[in-house]
């Protein structure tokens, strides 16, 4: 079960504010999906721009894709996003998770391919770039989503929803047929330096008996022990075991809240997911923004910076029973 006593303390930058980078920074790996080599570099950016992915491998100047919930083009097992004349990146998830965790509102990410770059299949080493970059204020005010009222898409077998409250929360419940894994469940009350400590480590996960129709359908090409861990009947099969006894759930965390800065900027309230994955969350997103009696654009008060367990919504709350 995850953690209910975290106190988000202030951070050293006006959370009102808008952020990006001080400087360029690039890294080079491997697509968990298509095996490609791809190099990427963080551009700071400036005030109101975004996060936009640039393919500059294709066309002169290359084809920009905001990352916006209405730009995803595919949920298989990663989020993919869609442009112009049938460009494509995807696995932007954990880099979006990073981008949301360490409050960067501003960036361009460029890459010479059609995935963003696996690395040990976590947000550590996203984290780690925006640290080395370091992380400049902008003057320019933040804008937060704040959530009205609940909205849920789903059925019986899994659900994601997104429910009224102070400060940003995140639950999460897996079950899976293997003894390993069985069912977990999580809680975070997201604050400065929170995603970084208790989530950004958590790696993808996958079953050794899946790697083959996987492959053969054009997927986890550039999987191995190295970017996911790898399940085999009751044993993990990666050196060194986990990084989290439950490190399953935590990163079904991540995932979340990388697909939910899709948004296009942080939301307050509290997202639960139960067995859920891409495809629902962005179905979650779309709900969402059909509804427009359902959120608001919103500059956060100062108990929704550092909430109390007094403000989080009940349904925060039995998640974390």
């Amino acid at each position: 079960m995850g953690q209910k006593n975290h106190k988000a303390a202030r951070p050293a930058s006006t959370p009102g504010r808008q952020h990006t980078l001080k400087s360029p920074i690039s890294c080079t790996g491997t697509g968990l999906h298509s095996g490609c080599k791809v190099s990427m570099t963080l551009h700071p950016a400036e005030p109101g721009t975004g996060i936009v992915f640039r393919r500059s491998d294709v066309r002169r100047g290359g084809i920009e894709i905001p990352a916006l919930w209405n730009h995803v083009a595919d949920t298989r097992l990663c989020t993919t996003l869609g442009g112009d004349e049938g460009v494509r990146v995807g696995t932007v998830e954990h880099l979006m998770a990073a981008l949301s965790g360490c409050a960067i509102d501003n960036v361009v990410v460029e890459l010479n391919g059609p995935e963003v770059p696996i690395m040990d299949g976590s947000a550590a080493p996203f984290v780690f770039l925006i640290e080395c970059a370091g992380v400049m204020e902008q003057d320019a005010p933040r804008r937060w989503i704040e959530i009205l009222k609940s909205v849920s898409v789903g059925d019986h077998e899994r659900t994601a929803m997104l429910a009224p409250g102070k400060g940003r929360s995140v639950s999460f419940e897996i079950e899976f047929d293997n003894t390993l894994i069985a069912r977990q469940k999580f809680f975070i009350n997201l604050g400065d330096g929170v995603f970084q400590a208790e989530i950004s480590r958590a790696r993808t996960f996958g079953f050794d008996h899946e790697v083959a129709s996987l492959r053969a359908s054009g997927l986890a090409r550039g999987g191995s022990l190295d970017n996911a861990v790898v399940v085999s009947g009751d044993r993990i099969l990666n050196d060194g075991g986990l990084r989290y006894q439950d490190e399953f759930v935590r990163h079904k965390v991540l995932d979340s809240i990388g697909d939910l800065y899709l948004a296009g900027a942080p939301v307050i309230g509290h997202y639960h997911g139960f067995r859920s994955g891409h495809a629902l969350t962005n179905d979650l997103l779309r709900s969402l923004f059909a509804d427009k009696a359902a959120w608001r654009y919103a500059a956060p008060t100062a108990s929704q910076e550092s909430p109390s367990e007094e403000d989080w919504p009940a349904e925060a709350l039995a998640a974390t029973a």
